[in-house]
């Protein structure tokens, strides 16, 4: 059943099919994942779309490497080559300017992408993300350093989450058998192998970039994130000149899901303004 409502349509990108998901409609928000194993996009954000959707278009992406989108035998993954995936995607939806939001990895992409293209970006939404310098934390090691079995899953979930009631059997086991569908974990083991804070660095847009984003951001991050310090966004809040930043306290890396309702209005305020 998971994996029924994790496929949608598929779009041309470049050389590859992309699994999109496509609902709503009025103003363009793309949403761009994280890198946890076997994600997708509907598994990052099936819990705030749907909210999304009554006032906008929603459009949610798996990254190449990611969930259903075509794997390609012999692709390399790149920052270039998702942010390529990006572009050919809005130009392949006919949108020529939209609202971002971007979790974690997928944060670090949409900040590269209003750096690449400007234009194409309206307002920018940033949860728990990459994209300046850091020292790669112990949880980012163990979630990109993932190799699949329940016990690790489980393990990492843990990490993700400050409210571990949130992180059932269910949901890991779930998780864990996303993680191991054909494919999944070849493309997964071939993104980040270690030493990885090399991957960590690949992410970073270079500070003059950033200080010159001329778009409105919000910036929003768990407090006790154990994946992406909270100090991520607190250097984007001060190189960005535009800028908000929203703390959820006893919230770790998961805010959409922790802290679902405060989330979704925090965002649906923000990306309105000015519409």
């Amino acid at each position: 059943m998971m994996s029924n409502s994790e496929i949608a349509r598929s779009v041309r990108t470049g050389g590859f099919d992309t699994n999109v998901h496509d609902t709503g409609a009025g103003a363009p928000v793309l949403f761009i994942h994280g890198s946890g194993p076997g994600v997708s996009a509907w598994a990052n954000w099936r819990s705030v779309l749907p909210e999304f959707a009554k006032t906008r278009r929603v459009i949610a992406p798996d990254m190449a490497g990611f969930g259903f989108t075509e794997r390609v035998p012999g692709m390399t993954y790149t920052m270039e080559g998702w942010l390529r995936q990006a572009l050919d995607l809005l130009d392949a939806l006919n949108i020529e300017r939209t609202d971002l939001v971007g979790n974690s990895f997928g944060g670090a992409l949409s900040l590269a992408l209003a750096i690449r293209a400007p234009q194409r970006v309206r307002r920018l939404v940033l949860m728990g993300s990459v994209g300046v310098p850091f020292e790669i934390t112990p949880g980012l090691d163990a979630v990109w350093g993932y190799t699949p079995s329940f016990e690790n899953m489980r393990r990492i979930m843990d990490v993700f989450a400050y409210d571990r009631t949130l992180v059932t059997d269910e949901l890991a086991q779930l998780r864990y058998e996303a993680s191991i569908r054909p494919g999944f974990q070849a493309s997964y083991a071939a993104m980040f192998p270690a030493p990885r804070q090399r991957w960590v660095d690949a992410m970073t847009s270079p500070e003059a970039a950033i200080r010159a984003l001329p778009h409105q951001t919000l910036l929003v991050h768990g407090r006790d994130d154990q994946v992406i310090p909270l100090s991520t966004s607190l250097t984007m809040a001060q190189w960005i000149a535009r800028s908000q930043l929203h703390v959820f306290g006893q919230c770790g890396h998961w805010t959409q899901i922790e802290h679902n309702t405060r989330f979704v209005r925090l965002v649906r305020d923000f990306l309105d303004e000015d519409l």
